[in-house]
């Protein structure tokens, strides 16, 4: 029986270099995609949480019956942080809530968030009404 003991050749070298390296650049291509769609999924996951932060804020506030509910528009800028001062890698989001009265006793809110250096937009809309249970005492 004969034996081939003679190791990896050059042909056989060289195409595993060549394989390797097509490889490589196809994993370096994917680099920079990578980089932008984690950054995006981030600002959408912060915005995701601005977004129902006001809502139920909002919702809370007209829920109550002691409160007087204000129909309109309001654009502000939120941290994603929550504090008013932009903390160390924090991202700034322009929030605008409309609040209508489509019926007596009931409130539509609808909130959008935006922000920077993007075309993309989060958005949702909840309709209220009054509840006797969030009264509080002494109003």
């Amino acid at each position: 029986m004969i034996s081939n003991n003679r190791g990896i050749t050059l042909i056989e070298g060289l195409i595993s270099i060549l394989i390797t390296s097509v490889g490589l650049m196809a994993l370096l291509s994917m680099q920079s995609p990578a980089w932008r769609l984690s950054g995006k999924s981030d600002y959408m996951g912060r915005a995701a949480g601005v977004l129902n932060k006001e809502l139920s804020r909002q919702e809370l506030f007209i829920m109550n019956p002691c409160n007087a509910v204000t129909t309109g528009t309001t654009i502000a800028n939120v941290n994603a942080s929550g504090e008013s001062v932009a903390q160390a890698g924090d991202a700034t989001f322009t929030v605008t809530t409309v609040i209508s009265a489509p019926a007596s006793n009931q409130w539509r809110i609808a909130v959008t968030v935006t922000w920077p250096n993007s075309t993309f937009t989060l958005s949702d809309s909840v309709d209220v009404t009054r509840q006797e249970p969030f009264r509080y005492g002494g109003c």
